[in-house]
């Protein structure tokens, strides 16, 4: 799968590993959502497009990158998925916020779609689609099918952790997309929860049961 990165730097496995542990309360699961959103966005994000701009200095004039175009899209997967966006803004303050609603069927896993909000000119930005959780890769194929529907082009996706079933069904449906996956776990179980993954993040993120 080449358009699949799986990060392993020490600091973003050690928030994972915090993640994982039953005993992390939801304000601390909140937080490090947040924070290993910051250092995976800053390697999914390496490739924004840049042009120089005039600067003046305190010393002198020059001409120096800053992020240019459209710039960027961030698209939560309602509703985990908002627990990403604010580490996103912390390294892109400029970009646009866009949500998809999604819930899960118990019987059948299938994804349905309620709700579907996307930045206008979809199409001349770079989306990036966040979600704590890459299970089946129902909910997130049919995100990406959404954006590309509406215009999308450029297109990322970032999970915290993934189970292999969903990033291959993700990776084979959509090659012309870039994923990035904080860590590969190791399958899903009988109930479509990977294993040994984390729960449910939503519940943890927003306290509910």
């Amino acid at each position: 799968m080449n358009n699949v990165v799986i990060m392993d730097h020490p600091l973003l496995q050690h928030k994972i590993s915090m993640l994982r542990d039953i005993n992390t309360g939801t304000n601390e699961f909140r937080q490090l959502v947040e924070e290993i959103a910051v250092l995976m966005g800053y390697e999914a994000l390496r490739d924004l497009p840049t042009e120089n701009v005039h600067v003046t200095t305190p010393i002198e004039e020059c001409m120096t990158p800053m992020i240019s175009g459209k710039k960027l899209a961030v698209i939560p997967v309602l509703r985990a998925g908002l627990g990403m966006v604010s580490g996103i803004l912390t390294l892109v303050p400029s970009a646009k916020v866009g949500h998809i609603g999604l819930y899960r069927d118990p019987e059948t896993h299938a994804p349905h779609e309620y709700y579907c909000k996307l930045p206008e000119s979809i199409g001349e930005r770079i989306a990036l689609v966040v979600d704590p959780m890459l299970a089946t890769g129902g909910s997130a194929v049919s995100a990406v099918d959404f954006i590309k529907q509406h215009g999308g082009r450029t297109i990322k996706f970032m999970c915290i952790i993934a189970a292999p079933e969903g990033l291959k069904k993700l990776a084979e449906a959509h090659p012309d997309i870039q994923i990035y996956v904080g860590h590969l776990d190791r399958c899903l179980n009988e109930n479509a929860y990977i294993m040994p993954g984390l729960g449910d993040a939503g519940d943890r993120i927003f306290g509910t049961k």
